[in-house]
């Protein structure tokens, strides 16, 4: 039975664009290659860390939510650990609460763009 999971990673600040747009390409395409189902995506840029990770305080923070299987979790952190633009990432199961609020938050932001 396919699972709700939301996965937010941090890329170094030192990619350039295309970098970055590469890296979140390899997790998306890793997710769907092992039969995840990608369900949202967002990108929220450039941040300012709460601490420094390898002496850099900046880092690009993406988001993924996305449906699989519990076994693809462990081969996607797996994945994370190796690909050295990836300087922290957060996995976690969505009960229905948070897909429920996921899906509120998603419909809310549309809803404001079209305004």
């Amino acid at each position: 039975m396919l699972k709700h999971y939301e996965t937010v990673f941090i890329a170094t600040p030192v990619l350039s664009d295309s970098q970055i747009k590469e890296a979140v390409k390899k997790v998306r395409d890793f997710i769907s290659a092992n039969g995840g189902e990608i369900v949202h995506e967002e990108n929220w840029g450039l941040k300012k860390l709460a601490y420094p990770i390898q002496k850099k305080t900046t880092g690009f923070y993406n988001l993924i939510e996305f449906k699989a299987e519990p076994t693809l979790i462990e081969k996607l952190e797996i994945q994370y650990r190796r690909d050295e633009r990836v300087i922290r990432y957060l996995t976690f199961s969505m009960d229905k609460h948070a897909v429920e609020y996921a899906e509120k938050r998603r419909n809310n932001r549309i809803e404001k763009k079209g305004e």
